[in-house]
């Protein structure tokens, strides 16, 4: 019987690419479904500590039956697990989004101002300017100065702390 020089040719590439055994790569050629082996090999590619046709086949079914890696958006490649709960449809497809998902997982124009940059922050309640994430500074603007009792525009006004009242 002639040999199949082509599937061989197919088991050394995989062999050579994978740095997988002999037996895993006539595994992967012989698996059923050529799109779930494709993943295998992208799985035995991408994942460092798993290193055979079975270790990839029981990662996968893992990630299969977690909800958290089932794509999301095919567009932009996230999983429900990187959903983002402030915008709509919570993908990385939002790039005006200043969510902390965006921030983790990525999204160009996706910078997040946060009020420690700017430095200031109010001493009679704690808050800055505010993002979406803290509340803005609810002072009242016309309200007397917690330290001293005077309006914030009254020259009586000694302390000339850093709140909006002052």
């Amino acid at each position: 019987m002639p040999k199949n020089h082509a599937r061989q040719n197919d088991l050394a590439d995989l062999k050579a690419q994978l740095g997988i055994k002999h037996t895993c790569a006539i595994a992967l050629l012989e698996h059923p479904d050529p799109d779930e082996a494709q993943l295998l090999i992208e799985c035995l590619e991408s994942q460092a500590s798993i290193t055979t046709y079975r270790g990839a086949v029981d990662y996968l079914a893992q990630v299969k039956n977690d909800p958290a890696h089932q794509l999301l958006c095919e567009k932009c490649g996230w999983t429900r697990g990187m959903v983002c709960p402030e915008c709509t449809p919570g993908c990385g497809c939002v790039t005006d989004c200043t969510g902390w998902r965006h921030q983790q997982d990525g999204g160009a124009g996706n910078e997040v101002e946060d009020d420690s940059d700017t430095g200031w922050t109010c001493q009679e309640c704690g808050h800055g300017e505010g993002t979406e994430y803290d509340e803005g500074c609810d002072c009242e603007d016309d309200g007397p100065c917690q330290e001293c009792g005077h309006t914030w525009n009254a020259p009586e006004c000694v302390y000339r702390c850093e709140c909006s009242q002052c």
